[in-house]
């Protein structure tokens, strides 16, 4: 049950920052308020909300998988590192280009996942068989 938690607060978060990233509707929403000087550095705090959102996805499917393959905790560390500071780097020049394809590498490992787990789902079969025929 933790991990359909995580999955929810991960997918929940990443919905969120795309929106509030990729259309005008905190800038409508602060500017109704009087809070438009707040969005000069919004898309600073943003983007790594949205990459960290996504690696909560990821872990999410990592535990779903029944721990499958090998623990991801540094490398999704270092992937939203690497993203949000590339991002930065780049000046939010192809911002969509990497959201893009920060979600291609999710939905990528969470087919690995899905790989892996089958092929021991199916070696634990077989070593079942195994022992019973002796």
């Amino acid at each position: 049950m933790k991990d359909r938690k995580i999955l929810r607060t991960g997918v929940t978060g990443t919905g969120i920052a795309a929106i509030c990233c990729f259309t005008p509707f905190l800038v409508i929403l602060l500017g109704a308020v009087g809070l438009s000087a707040w969005l000069s550095w919004l898309d600073y705090m943003l983007f790594p909300v949205m990459f960290a959102s996504m690696g909560l996805v990821a872990y999410a499917l990592y535990l779903r998988s029944g721990k499958a393959g090998p623990r991801p905790h540094g490398f999704i560390l270092i992937v939203v590192a690497a993203l949000s500071a590339l991002l930065f780097w780049l000046e939010f020049r192809y911002a969509l280009r990497i959201s893009i394809a920060a979600v291609a590498a999710v939905t990528a490992y969470a087919y690995y996942l899905r790989i892996v787990s089958a092929r021991s789902t199916k070696a634990s079969s077989d070593n079942n068989k195994m022992e019973n025929q002796s």
